[in-house]
């Protein structure tokens, strides 16, 4: 992963000065910076109006007692898609712009959470012992769907309902 991202400050770099570079060598130098001062400005106020209409839905979600996570992964795209836009370049703004569009922000929110889905549920178990299970993509050696998180398999399961009270006091 480090790699791939040494490998994208590496590429898209090159790439935007060389898109640039066309473009100036097209339009001019005045009206190609001006077009890209255009778009981070374009970009910002797309940003921000679809920032705040996904908040209004992450509010409305809670409101109901629902999880809003897929919008809060389109926020954290939107947020994406701002630091694409304002960062100078053409191929960088059109990635943003693909970004920006509802249907393709949802494709891919959608995406993401299936992928890293991770569920944490609350096993009507002695104790409450909390259960885990994971989605394609994570390492389900290291807690299967049968067993705590906080337990090993060779423990007993004797040992699993087993809570102590207590308080403590911090001294330093």
């Amino acid at each position: 992963m480090a790699f791939v991202l040494f490998l994208m400050f590496i590429f898209i770099p090159i790439l935007e000065v060389s898109v640039i570079i066309q473009v100036g060598s097209v339009l001019g130098v005045m009206p190609t910076v001006a077009l890209m001062i255009l778009s981070a400005m374009i970009g910002a106020s797309l940003v921000r109006s679809q920032g705040v209409a996904t908040l209004m839905s992450v509010r409305q979600k809670m409101a109901q007692g629902q999880m809003p996570s897929t919008e809060i992964v389109e926020g954290l795209l939107l947020l994406v898609a701002g630091v694409l836009l304002v960062t100078p370049g053409f191929v960088t703004d059109i990635v943003g712009i693909l970004i920006l569009t509802a249907p393709l922000r949802k494709l891919v929110a959608l995406a993401l959470i299936k992928r890293f889905q991770f569920q944490v549920v609350n096993a009507a178990a002695p104790g409450g012992a909390y259960y885990a299970h994971s989605r394609p993509g994570f390492d389900s050696s290291a807690a299967s769907a049968n067993e705590p998180l906080n337990s090993t398999s060779t423990e007993s399961s004797d040992r699993r309902g087993h809570v102590i009270d207590g308080e403590f006091e911090r001294k330093d």
